[in-house]
């Protein structure tokens, strides 16, 4: 018998032949790709009471774009902002407390809760040493799901779906998810990169953005403007309705009837995609790529020419992306993006570089125009909220590698909120059909079998 060593690059090779689909047999069987419609909408796969996110009105029976707007369990979000901050409150606690259970506190509701959030940030002793500290990981979304995983050898009842047990289990981690996030990222510094090690303990006083500036900086310090920018972020990221990718894979998993632990483990998996919840690192890196290659910030010629040619794909990564631009539902403005904005201008006043600041505004300007023009798009274009979250993240002292975590520290109340939806309202196990293009073969035997890498190798 004639054996061969085969390289993974073989193997590879064979996987990749036959799990191609021809792209005409999606539009030939009526398959909606990505669970979309050809004109882009999201076909319907659920209901849910938690979030409303609207890009279109419907006038004489046509859909027609208008300004994006979120809602919070019907309440408009950028009114919960503001609301917190006419009072002088940070929102992000409050935001939680409306996504879970669908209501406002008052004074004394609110207080019970921010108390018994902090009893459920204390993690068992040797947690951050075990687990954190021994086997850092050089992701930090890898380093919170192994978190999230091992907290179910430490519960007593982690298989448990009464309501009762998952809310315990959903309001421990949405309080253990800034440490998880922030000693993952001092782990992986010290461990990795050989910088210093430190771990300050959170501050019972403190509310979690607040919190998340104190653990992650050596001197524990920040500024009143710095910390109510990063709860606004905080509540924007909290919750976008169940079909965004992350928290429909929460629904997805949760109707199996799996425990919490796994549910949340997985919607971290999601999120760390660059398509979901890494998208805002990708337009950081696009920025300091247009700041190599355009000499004068200012000059809107220079500028459209580098945007230009990275439609092209002649710039950055050759994707031919404009990051940051453009969002699957909205269409004429982001509203958490419009929130961002105005704190990055704040902020960046604060911090002297509104010059870049103004590249941020002239960039967005003109790529709206230029995808109008070149893509000839069915809907209207606009920046969304990554486009300035790594921007006001970077202003905040926040590496990259913490960007995609610190969103997962805001959307884990939204994930554990739809979750709970799911047990209570779901009922059956999301199970979605496929077209099978399989041809029917009958078996042979080993001796007379042909090779499928001698074949590969053929059509090479």
């Amino acid at each position: 018998m004639n054996t061969q060593t085969r390289t993974s690059s073989d193997y590879a090779g064979l996987a990749e032949r036959r799990a191609l689909i021809p792209p005409e047999l999606f539009v030939k069987y009526e398959v909606k790709r990505g669970l979309r419609d050809s004109n882009g909408t999201g076909v319907l796969a659920g209901i849910t009471g938690i979030a409303e996110v609207k890009a279109y009105e419907y006038e004489n029976g046509e859909k027609v774009p208008c300004a994006g707007s979120l809602r919070y369990r019907g309440y408009d979000v950028r009114e919960l902002i503001n609301g917190c901050a006419a009072q002088e409150r940070f929102g992000f606690e409050e935001t939680v407390y409306l996504l879970l259970f669908g209501e406002l506190p008052n004074a004394a509701e609110f207080a019970g809760f921010k108390q018994r959030l902090v009893e459920c940030r204390e993690l068992r002793s040797g947690f951050t040493r075990d687990v954190i500290l021994k086997a850092p990981s050089p992701d930090m979304i890898n380093a919170m799901a192994r978190c999230v995983l091992t907290l179910y050898s430490y519960d007593e009842q982690p298989d448990s779906t009464e309501i009762v047990n998952v809310m315990r289990q959903s309001l421990q981690l949405i309080s253990v998810f800034p440490r998880f996030a922030v000693y993952s990222y001092q782990a992986a510094q010290h461990y990795h990169e050989g910088a210093s090690l430190w771990i300050h303990s959170p501050e019972p006083e403190l509310g979690i953005a607040e919190n998340i500036l104190h653990m992650l900086r050596p001197d524990n310090n920040y500024s009143p403007l710095e910390a109510r920018t990063l709860d606004t972020a905080l509540v924007l990221h909290a919750e976008h309705g169940g079909g965004n990718n992350s928290t429909f894979s929460t629904h997805v998993v949760t109707s199996t009837g799996t425990d919490t632990y796994s549910a949340i483990a997985t919607a971290l998996g999601s999120l760390k995609g660059p398509r979901h919840g890494g998208a805002n690192i990708k337009v950081a890196k696009q920025f300091a790529d247009l700041r190599q290659h355009v000499k004068h910030w200012d000059n809107d010629d220079e500028v459209r020419d580098y945007l230009t040619a990275q439609l092209e794909k002649r710039a950055f990564d050759g994707s031919g992306l404009i990051y940051g631009m453009g969002h699957a539902v909205y269409t004429l403005s982001d509203p958490r993006c419009q929130v961002l904005r105005e704190y990055a201008c704040k902020l960046a006043a604060e911090k002297g570089r509104m010059e870049e600041f103004e590249l941020y505004r002239g960039v967005e300007r003109i790529a709206t125009q230029l995808l109008q023009e070149r893509r000839k798009v069915m809907k209207p274009v606009c920046a969304n909220v990554d486009f300035y979250s790594g921007f006001v993240y970077d202003m905040l002292g926040i590496p990259e590698a913490l960007f995609t975590p610190i969103f997962a520290v805001a959307r884990v109340a939204g994930w554990c909120a739809h979750r709970i939806e799911e047990l209570v309202s779901g009922g059956k196990i999301i199970r979605p059909a496929y077209k099978s293009i399989c041809v029917g073969r009958d078996y042979v035997g080993m001796d007379d079998r042909s090779s499928g890498l001698r074949v590969i190798e053929e059509a090479a």
